[in-house]
């Protein structure tokens, strides 16, 4: 599939805002988090900021923009229109989180329930994200259990990482910043187990179409390869632009090095450094592994739509998908 640079950036900074947005909820009820506006405004601004930019740059890939509206009253039937759906609905909840914190300065009686609702409003939206590649059956790759389970576990490592930044100038005692490094390893760890999984089965994967089977003759053919005789179209066309983008296996390799390395390997070592450390160099370690698995969760998704082979392909010539 061709990589929509647009989509690329509202999967991967909602992910970072929603998984940010939703561990703020949760340690803040859990009363683990400072009680400083400071904080909270910086850290609930980024959230917010990281969720509204990539909503608004969904709006790119948008033939008619103008007529965006219309998709939210699909809801029952699409994971785009509940994408949208619980996108808006979770300003609500983030909305009252962001005023007891920041106006009332209240974490007792039931305003923690509204950073809880952002919490799971924010996981639910991600899952919903993730479901709209998940249902389509005509791509392999896309269609395949692990790919919701990639995506939350994505966006809790990117917002840990993140919120492990903003955390570590307002924490000066090591112990009390423990839990927020605790999650960052444990969610990294987590996501890279997953991504390896994930990447294991759809290379090991048996390809279930053919040009036989898509074209109805594999009966006929007892089973000797079919081959068209001529493509369907004789220039360029929108299918083969968007469906049939196609990357090299060892720039795929290589792509797949580098998302190791800058969205797993480098944040987990960079945490580990910080945990050792004090200073400058503790809150520039906390940084750079924010910075590190933004990269490589650039990467990854690029690599996500990249490798996808769209089933239509077989009248183009594939061999199997």
């Amino acid at each position: 599939m061709q990589p929509a640079y647009s989509v690329i950036f509202l999967t991967t900074a909602t992910g970072a805002g929603y998984g940010l947005l939703a561990l703020l909820g949760v340690l803040r009820a859990m009363d683990r988090l400072p009680d400083e506006r400071a904080f909270g405004l910086l850290a609930l601004g980024l959230a917010v900021a990281l969720i509204s930019a990539g909503l608004l740059a969904s709006a790119a890939h948008l033939g008619r923009p103008e007529r965006a509206w219309r998709a939210f009253s699909q809801w029952r039937s699409s994971w785009l229109s509940r994408e949208g759906v619980l996108a808006v609905a979770g300003y609500g909840p983030a909305a009252l989180f962001a005023f007891a914190w920041l106006v009332l300065q209240r974490n007792d009686g039931l305003w923690p329930l509204a950073g809880l609702a952002a919490a799971a409003l924010s996981m639910v939206t991600v899952y919903s994200t993730a479901m709209i590649y998940r249902s389509l059956a005509a791509i392999p790759r896309w269609h395949h259990p692990l790919v919701p389970w990639v995506y939350l576990i994505l966006a809790l490592a990117t917002g840990a990482l993140w919120l492990n930044a903003v955390l570590a100038p307002f924490v000066s005692d090591p112990v009390g910043h423990a839990l927020a490094r605790a999650i960052c390893f444990a969610a990294v760890a987590a996501a890279w187990l997953l991504k390896i999984a994930y990447w294991r089965a759809i290379d090991g994967a048996a390809g279930g179409s053919s040009t036989a089977s898509a074209t109805g003759l594999a009966g006929i053919a007892g089973g000797a390869p079919v081959r068209p005789l001529d493509p369907p179209h004789v220039q360029d066309n929108y299918l083969l632009k968007e469906m049939g983008f196609a990357i090299a296996r060892k720039h795929a390799a290589k792509l797949r090095r580098l998302t190791h390395l800058m969205a797993f390997l480098v944040p987990l070592v960079l945490v580990l450094v910080q945990t050792v450390s004090a200073g400058p160099v503790s809150l520039l370690a906390a940084a750079l592994a924010a910075v590190s698995v933004s990269f490589g969760v650039v990467v990854e998704r690029w690599l996500f739509f990249a490798e996808a082979q769209h089933k239509v392909m077989l009248y183009y010539g594939a061999d199997s998908i």
